[in-house]
């Protein structure tokens, strides 16, 4: 492997990295100069394993790929060179779409997100294009002016300037790699479908292991407050009743934290507002509902009851809304424009809670 390391190095941006081991690496090919490696075009069960690890936020920060120029099957100098982001499953996504071809694929250096976030990051943008264009000499690799994008990056391009610098005409694929091949085969001509950004219910579900696997260490941490708050009354504090008085006040927490991290995202459509924090709202509003309506609440005081409630819709707000980074329902400006009012309406919807718990502990 270490002729490999070697051969990697000359189509790498940067050093080699633990990637130039990496089993869908199968060989290299001769480009220009040197020598590029060849990638696999078949997915393994350590690929399938690796994206369900980060689909639940496993090893997420670390799922990358080597930056630069590699090859697919049998790629010469008239072969097409496609771009995409080191996120690891959005080369994996790429390279799958191109099986029995001959291509080249160019990798920007990310840092590991991928092409559509990366793109309104600006890391999968214009510069990083023209530099990562210019430092393998990919002009002296193949003979034409292409350079095959996906259309998700294109809000971090600008088409006009890349070609003014590097001579290479950008063209954008389809949304979904998957549509690939037909595009090609189609003259690179797409279809409106294939131009057509969809977010359906499956989309979502495949999103929220992440949403709840990130949250749950704070929903965790506010259990385990309210746990050891619920053992303080008039009289002091009292060890043993804790857990039983708690049990509301954590059914609360954890059905408001499915509501917003999961039943928000996948329901999306169905709530009949614009807003993410306020489709969140009604989630932890109907969570909260529910509990009610089961007898969670059912000894709980007025001023206990309006506490809750506020915490629980807050909660689920705030998480529901956190979902906007992974949705094509919103853009970044839609985005800071409602934070800027739902924030601290969340805030206040949390803190204003607490107050009429401690209230009630002297009323």
């Amino acid at each position: 492997m270490d002729d490999m390391a070697e051969k990697l190095d000359c189509c790498s941006n940067g050093p080699v990295d633990e990637h130039s081991s990496a089993p869908w690496l199968i060989g290299s090919i001769p480009s220009g100069q040197d020598s590029c490696p060849r990638v696999a075009t078949r997915l393994t069960w350590a690929d399938t394993l690796g994206r369900w690890k980060v689909r639940w936020a496993l090893g997420r920060d670390r799922y990358t790929v080597q930056p630069g120029l590699y090859a697919v099957g049998e790629a010469d100098s008239d072969s097409l060179v496609f771009v995409t982001a080191n996120y690891k499953m959005s080369f994996d996504c790429l390279r799958s779409a191109l099986h029995n071809r001959n291509a080249w694929i160019l990798v920007l250096d990310t840092a590991g997100i991928n092409v559509w976030c990366a793109a309104g990051k600006r890391t999968f943008g214009t510069d990083n294009l023209v530099d990562s264009v210019a430092n393998i000499n990919l002009a002296e690799r193949v003979n034409h002016r292409k350079l095959i994008l996906p259309q998700l990056g294109a809000s971090g391009i600008s088409a006009h300037i890349v070609s003014q610098r590097t001579g290479f005409k950008i063209v954008y694929g389809p949304v979904r790699s998957v549509d690939l091949p037909a595009f090609l085969d189609s003259s690179m001509k797409a279809t409106p479908q294939m131009r057509k950004v969809e977010f359906g219910m499956l989309d979502r579900l495949r999103l929220t292991p992440v949403e709840l696997v990130i949250s749950i260490k704070y929903i965790l941490f506010a259990m385990l407050v309210a746990l050891v708050a619920s053992g303080v009354s008039r009289t002091g504090y009292d060890l043993h009743a804790a857990p039983s008085r708690a049990l509301p006040a954590l059914t609360i927490l954890l059905s408001s934290w499915l509501a917003g991290a999961f039943f928000g995202p996948v329901l999306l459509p169905f709530f009949p507002v614009r807003s993410f924090a306020a489709k969140g709202a009604i989630a932890g509003l109907l969570a909260f509902a529910l509990a009610a309506g089961v007898g969670i609440t059912q000894k709980m005081t007025s001023i206990e009851t309006c506490a809750w409630a506020a915490i629980a819709i807050s909660i689920a707000s705030f998480l529901t809304m956190n979902f906007t980074g992974a949705s094509t329902f919103t853009s970044p400006s839609g985005v800071r424009k409602e934070m800027r009012v739902a924030v601290p309406a969340q805030i206040v919807g949390i803190l204003g809670g607490i107050v009429l718990l401690i209230i009630n502990l002297f009323t």
